[in-house]
C-alpha cells in the first residue's frame, strides 16, 4: 500500500456548546382571590350543567386561568375562548 492510498478519517468537528435559552416566566401576574373563587363558581355551573367532560373541564380551565392571569374579567375570558 501506497501512503497516496491511505486517507485517516476526518477527524469529527467538536459540537459547539449549545447554552440553552432560560425558560421565560409567565407573563401575566398571579391570581388574586377573587379571581380564584369566581374562577371556581364559574367551573361548578360548567361542572353542574354536565356539558363538558372531565377532560375539557380541565382543558377550559387552564384556557380560563391565562386568560384572567393577563387581567381579563370571567365573561371576556369565556367569551374569548367561545370564539376560537
Amino acid at each position: 500500500m501506497s501512503d497516496t492510498e491511505y486517507s485517516p478519517e476526518p477527524e469529527p468537528e467538536p459540537a459547539p456548546e449549545a447554552v440553552p435559552a432560560p425558560k421565560k416566566k409567565r407573563q401575566g401576574k398571579p391570581m388574586t382571590d377573587k379571581q380564584k373563587t369566581d374562577l371556581a363558581k364559574h367551573m361548578k355551573q360548567h361542572k353542574d350543567l354536565k356539558d363538558l367532560s372531565s377532560s375539557e373541564l380541565k382543558s377550559h380551565r387552564m384556557k380560563m386561568m391565562v386568560r384572567m392571569r393577563k387581567g381579563m374579567s370571567i365573561a371576556a375570558a369565556h367569551k374569548d375562548i367561545k370564539k376560537v
